[in-house]
């Protein structure tokens, strides 16, 4: 206990005021202990970022799928390029070869 009273009464006067003291305490608390503190606020703060790169990615997706699917309702070109390309369909005069890859 004489150790403390010791420490303490080295310590210059302006630390012990406490006003300063609190200010510290008040200062800490948000920093580490409040449920807003930094840390979070810096997580949240590239969380936030991350999301809105994702969304021009998004708005950039949905932008070529409009245009894609406005072609495909009137373009007939692109009608039949389709259809051979996902349901495999074909004129009568035709025939197709399907070729699957193997991963070997």
């Amino acid at each position: 206990m004489e150790k403390l009273k010791q420490l303490y009464h080295q310590l210059p006067n302006y630390i012990k005021n406490r006003y300063v003291i609190l200010t510290v305490l008040l200062v800490v608390w948000v920093a580490f202990f409040d449920s807003h503190n930094w840390i979070r606020q810096y997580k949240l703060k590239a969380e936030k970022e991350s999301l809105k790169e994702e969304m021009l990615f998004y708005k950039s997706e949905i932008q070529k799928d409009s245009t894609a699917l406005f072609n495909l309702n009137n373009n007939p070109e692109t009608q039949e390029k389709f259809a051979r390309e996902k349901y495999n369909m074909k004129k009568d005069n035709e025939d197709v070869i399907i070729i699957i890859e193997s991963d070997e």
